[in-house]
């Protein structure tokens, strides 16, 4: 009679066996007769009522992943040419898995739309969970591409502008549109291929001149399918609202809250106030306000506004523009926090004691009256001692109590250990005509950091409020870095001289360390940089799965219901835990949140493509006078392509596609992350600086092309000529050093197996 296995050994069974997953099978697996077998059916059962496994006809599979054989919708090629799809049938509570459809030769080419039956291969360390091989095509949704129409002798033809896509369309002279030759214009797929076996097109929306400073932003809003005009009822129903009064919220006028934002800033959502607190049970205490715009006042459950706003999911930002989740008569209006006039909040009430815990607080809903408008750099300048005229009178009683609390707060914040990271953030500057004028690095002040503290003490206390009421709500979750990002991580930062500790439960206070290692020295972008790819994406969840980037177990967005919907359901489900309305979250909501939570945690990852788009077409614009000029920078990460690399000067990020990379063949090694030269064993890994030549600006596509001039403040070596004396040395030496690699990867993969078998056997033991 055989050892029954536990259900951990039944799920690691069917993890590494997705197609081995019958009962039959399992049984097989661990030698299981008779009996047993009447015992293994009780715990596969089992599982399936924990909702561990799901049972398909006579297999069990873990939900959260996807079958062995699934259908696909492609979803076309990233900046980089991988094709990746997304699955059509998914039961997961997670986040949607990725899938990097990889090609044969014998394949059909694939586009966005196609949907196909593939077979799965889960993946760890990479930026997909899944690789998939076509089965077959099983059939299309037509195709849309955004390009230059160019008009010739047969109709015309639609120049892509996706740096990933060459292939151009055809259009006949009946499916123009009205179409002008270099004319931006939205098409679609229109029937089988045309002439030099060219897709065929018909041209739908007209979008005007692509070179224009005011098209930028717009290539990527269509791009991408984010919704930018509003329906017209949205609109007569924001038009309809009027300002909400006293009646049933608690008078706040009198505080001297204020906003402080960048000095770009749209809209204002939130407000702030502290004072030391007069508590003699919290001595040296302080009183933190935080006040948010009651945006569920006038966004009711199921209204126009409401399901605009959901489709949305939030706003996007533009250098050029914004487009907001809401209508400007709200966004811009009655739900912005405007100085001196007075305006619907939600708001808490925090004390902080000496240390800068936060040991008690509570929610009421309001009405305030903005003492000032301010911005970042007036906060600061005042409390620097450099106030101005709007500023002064408020240094006393408002700017210092404001920094005294912080400054309590960052102790607690240090005894946290948030992840650190340092990563500039880029500003691009637009003239009045939409032209780029400069490319700079925000700067960093305390006064940032003060809101930020500040909305993640109101965040988690909203996350704890509604947890203690036991009301449904969205939490932002973070999960753990996948071990096989860390073990990525853990060799750049070995490869740097720096260590980050194995073996033990990781944390934030190890990254925090090894970014501390890194602070100051060349190294320290690099690090970082690869400290936020082992990162894995935050995303909104009806399930609290904690947060690990900020070292929080609980929570949610609050602080932003303006342009965030997953903020405005936190509101409606405080609304309801403390009956203060009819507005707060329905029924029909409650029960479609895990619905909701994927739908926006997409259309953030929507928003946050279309941006980045963006800044990089107009930083291709920005340089595209500048073609012949040499920069300095550093190569932030490798393909089998070529090597991408991040300019010091603007931070942007261009590719030195193969044919720059020197005068011999580069082997692209995927596990070490490193291009190898054939002939002189040349690695090119991220980290390194280089300078390099500026060979393309496409401002259309947002692709930077260079050419890779010197290595680490030297030339790259050519190759010796086959016949030269010393080529065979060189070319031995090079072949060695990959053999050595190779057999390198192998010993510990062999040695990372045996130890995962070692697991297993003492756990069954």
């Amino acid at each position: 009679m055989a050892d029954l296995p536990t259900k951990d050994d039944i799920l690691r069974w069917i993890e590494d066996n997705p197609t081995l997953a019958s009962k039959r099978d399992i049984a097989k697996a661990f030698g299981l007769r008779g009996a047993d077998r009447v015992e293994l059916k009780r715990l596969l059962k089992e599982l399936e009522d924990e909702g561990h496994l799901e049972k398909r006809k006579k297999t069990y599979r873990d939900p959260e992943r996807l079958p062995p054989v699934t259908v696909l919708e492609v979803a076309g090629p990233d900046d980089a040419g991988d094709l990746f799809a997304r699955p059509l049938e998914w039961h997961g509570e997670g986040v949607e898995p990725r899938v990097l459809v990889v090609p044969r030769a014998s394949d059909p080419a694939l586009g966005a739309g196609d949907r196909i039956l593939a077979k799965l291969a889960p993946v760890r360390g990479e930026g997909h969970n899944y690789e998939a091989r076509l089965i077959r095509r099983i059939g299309a949704t037509p195709r849309r591409v955004l390009g230059v129409f160019r008009k010739d002798a047969e109709g015309g033809r639609i120049v892509p502008i996706d740096k990933g896509d060459g292939k151009e369309w055809t259009v006949a002279p009946d499916a123009m549109h009205g179409a002008k030759d270099g004319e931006l214009v939205e098409a679609e797929h229109a029937g089988p291929k045309g002439r030099m076996g060219r897709p065929r097109a018909r041209v739908v929306a007209r979008l005007g001149d692509p070179s224009g400073p005011k098209a930028v932003s717009l290539i990527a809003i269509h791009q991408h399918g984010i919704p930018h005009d509003f329906p017209e009822e949205v609109l007569e129903e924001a038009d309809r609202m009027k300002p909400a009064g006293l009646s049933g919220r608690e008078d706040l006028r009198d505080l001297p809250l204020v906003t402080i934002d960048p000095e770009d800033a749209r809209d204002h959502d939130d407000a702030v106030w502290a004072h030391a607190d007069d508590d003699p049970k919290n001595p040296g205490g302080h009183v933190v306000w935080v006040a948010i715009a009651d945006v569920a006042q006038y966004v009711r459950p199921g209204s126009a506004l409401d399901r605009e706003a959901r489709r949305r999911g939030n706003s996007s930002y533009f250098p050029d523009r914004v487009v907001p989740m809401l209508p400007d008569r709200l966004s811009g209006d009655l739900c912005s926090l405007h100085e001196g006039v007075p305006r619907a909040v939600i708001a808490v009430r925090m004390q902080i004691d000496a240390e800068g815990r936060r040991i008690g607080h509570r929610f009421v809903r309001g009405l305030m009256r903005s003492a000032a408008s301010l911005t970042y750099a007036q906060a600061q300048a005042a409390e620097d001692g450099a106030p101005d005229a709007q500023t002064a009178p408020l240094v006393a009683d408002v700017i210092h109590p404001l920094f005294a609390a912080w400054r309590a707060m960052v102790g607690a914040r240090e005894a946290r250990q948030p992840l650190e990271l340092e990563l500039p953030e880029r500003k691009v500057e637009l003239s009045e005509e939409g032209q780029v004028v400069a490319v700079r690095f925000r700067d960093r002040l305390d006064a940032h950091k003060l809101v930020e503290e500040f909305m993640v003490a109101a965040n988690v206390a909203a996350a704890e409020t509604l947890t203690a009421k036991k009301s449904p709500l969205l939490f932002r979750v973070h999960e753990e870095p996948d071990p096989m990002k860390l073990d990525a991580l853990r060799e750049t930062a070995q490869a740097a001289g720096l260590t980050l500790a194995k073996g033990q439960v990781l944390h934030t206070e190890h990254l925090n360390r090894l970014l501390d290692q890194a602070a100051g020295s060349d190294e320290a972008e690099l690090i970082n940089m690869a400290t936020l790819r082992a990162m894995t994406q935050a995303y909104y969840s009806p399930a609290n799965l904690g947060h690990f980037g900020l070292a929080l177990q609980s929570y949610a967005h609050f602080t932003s219901p303006i342009r965030r919907y997953a903020d405005l359901i936190v509101h409606r489900a405080l609304i309801s835990a403390h009956g203060w309305g009819d507005d707060g979250l329905s029924r029909d909501e409650v029960e479609r949140l895990e619905q909701t939570a994927t739908h926006i945690s997409e259309t953030e990852r929507r928003s946050m493509a279309a941006e980045r788009d963006t800044t990089d077409r107009y930083l291709a614009a920005y340089l595209s006078d500048r073609v012949g000029a040499e920069f300095a920078g550093r190569i932030s990460g490798v393909a089998r392509f070529g090597a991408f690399v991040k300019l010091d000067e603007t931070g942007a990020d261009g590719l030195i596609p193969m044919r720059n990379i020197g005068r011999e063949y580069f082997v692209f090694d995927a596990k070490r992350q490193e291009l190898m030269g054939a002939d002189t064993g040349t690695v090119i890994k991220p980290g390194q600086r280089v300078t390099v030549r500026l060979a393309e600006a496409a401002p259309v596509t947002g692709g930077v092309a260079l050419e890779l001039l010197e290595l680490e403040d030297e030339p790259l070596p050519g190759p010796r000529p086959r016949g030269g004396a010393g080529g065979a040395p060189r070319r031995k030496a090079a072949q060695a050093k990959r053999k050595t690699a190779k057999a390198k990867d192998k010993v510990e993969r062999k040695g990372k197996a045996a130890q995962s078998a070692r697991k297993v056997t003492r756990k069954r033991r």
